[in-house]
């Protein structure tokens, strides 16, 4: 009995966690290369994502790294576009432009 109990107690906090991390605010930022089509493509790629995804539960910041070269160093961008989930954790980095729509959900744990 004390077994099922514990299993339970395991459940329940399991399920806990998951509606907990339902409701996290994720910090993103994402690099572009100017106002390319692809850059512009990507924009767009992850609005949609976090509008489908992260309602109201998001904050994006889009970096040209023509216009802040020196942010791009910061955080060692070697490929454009890159987004970076910086919250909830762990860091994540996804290089592309995000419309492989599974993969990109899989990269920010959703």
């Amino acid at each position: 009995m004390a077994r099922r109990a514990a299993i339970k107690d395991a459940s329940k906090t399991f399920e806990k966690g998951l509606s907990s991390s339902e409701k996290q605010f994720y910090n993103l930022s994402l690099y572009v290369a100017g106002m390319t089509s692809r850059s512009l493509r990507t924009v767009d790629n992850i609005k949609d994502l976090c509008a489908d995804h992260l309602e109201g539960r998001y904050d994006l910041e889009v970096i040209d790294i023509y216009q802040t070269p020196k942010r791009a160093l910061e955080d060692q961008i070697v490929a454009v576009p890159t987004l970076i989930k910086r919250s909830p954790g762990p860091v994540r980095r996804l290089i592309g432009d995000l419309s492989l729509k599974e993969r990109a959900l899989a990269g920010l744990s959703l």
